[in-house]
């Protein structure tokens, strides 16, 4: 292992600006062949049915291919890092470092650190901006599907549920005024949760409205009816509520598509709600392993490429790092599945595919670099 003096060799900023630059031109080509599927996609399924200009297919395009490229970022550094390595052999410049004395593992760290770096900068930065961007193409691909020739505004009824540790009210309305937030045929299923968490029904109120203010729901003409009790009619009726129109109203995002910043608050909210948060756990969890994950694949990419050209089987050796890489991506797409269906914890289901990659990665650089 090296021992760091607090600053990069000649030698370490030489193979970092290299892997840096094979990194971009990856980035670039993994991009640019995104944003081409997204834009025939998307010329598609809406330029196929709404009168969008090629400009206003090619915005929607810029608003939902970030999302995408970020979930390949991974491959970005496999890729990048593996084509940096290979030129860097190629020339026999690796067997001149390695000649000199120079551990492989100077001049792979700071390659993997950048990684690591860059995946901080990815869950902190990109990913808030790249859900914004999904939001908005999600709001404007709908908006022009509306308005489509023939299409009336789809109409559905409003759900919307709120709870403590003490009661979970469930409140289900058939319409609801956009301008005012009233909802219109409004009924309430009213639970109440016992010590040992379970939930028991306790009423059930049937309004003509029901308007959310600061603090309550105020029910206008309701009808409260308990198990095994005379219905009770009221000219008003005032209900307790911790919700705001905003939170009640704005229903929850896919996990995709919520930013970073706001998972924590989120999954705070959605338990406290009554539904299970697991997938917003699990995808708290696989952005905090997002930065192992690059650093990962990019020591992966290098240990492939450290074996000397002239044995002959470094296409093998490519070919073998690609496949792994693949291989991982599957393994991540499982442990997601296991995390999900609640088999595996949150934690273990996010993080055990960067340390198995980690894991692989040193052994096979421990094996190629001192035998």
């Amino acid at each position: 292992m090296p021992s760091w003096k607090g600053r990069l060799t000649s030698i370490e900023r030489y193979v970092l600006l290299r892997t840096l630059r094979s990194v971009v031109g990856a980035l670039a080509i993994i991009s640019a062949v995104i944003m081409l599927i997204d834009f025939v996609e998307i010329s598609r399924d809406i330029g196929g049915r709404v009168d969008v200009s090629v400009f206003g297919l090619a915005g929607l395009m810029l608003m939902k291919s970030p999302s995408v490229i970020l979930q390949l970022l991974p491959f970005v550094f496999l890729f990048g890092t593996l084509a940096a390595f290979v030129g860097l052999n190629r020339r026999s410049e690796l067997v001149a470092m390695r000649a000199a004395g120079v551990s492989a593992w100077r001049f792979i760290f700071p390659a993997a650190g950048a990684a690591l770096v860059v995946g901080v900068i990815t869950i902190t930065v990109l990913n808030p901006v790249a859900s914004w961007l999904d939001g908005q193409y999600q709001a404007r691909s709908n908006a022009l599907l509306q308005t489509r020739e023939g299409l009336a505004p789809e109409t559905s009824v409003v759900w919307v549920r709120q709870g403590d540790g003490r009661n979970q009210v469930v409140v289900r309305a058939q319409e609801r005024n956009a301008e005012t937030s009233e909802l219109l045929g409004v009924s309430m299923f009213i639970y109440t949760t016992g010590a040992d968490g379970r939930r028991d029904f306790e009423r059930r109120i049937e309004a003509e409205s029901a308007r959310l203010v600061p603090g309550a729901w105020e029910l206008t003409n309701a009808r409260e009816a308990a198990a095994g009790e005379q219905a009770v009619s009221y000219a008003t009726l005032s209900i307790r509520s911790n919700l705001t129109p905003d939170k009640a109203f704005e229903g929850f995002a896919q996990p995709r598509s919520t930013p970073f910043w706001r998972l924590p608050s989120l999954i705070s909210t959605i338990e406290a709600a009554g539904f299970s948060a697991t997938q917003y756990r699990l995808r708290l969890q696989e952005l905090l392993a997002t930065p192992l994950m690059f650093a990962a694949m990019s020591i992966l990419a290098a240990a492939f490429s450290l074996r000397l050209m002239r044995l002959g089987d470094m296409p093998f050796m490519v070919v073998s790092a690609i496949g792994l890489g693949f291989v991982f991506y599957f393994l991540s797409a499982l442990m997601r599945a296991l995390g999900e269906s609640e088999v595996l914890p949150p934690i273990a289901a996010a993080w055990i595919p960067p340390l198995l990659v980690v894991l692989s990665a040193f052994t096979l650089l421990c094996y190629t670099e001192d035998g």
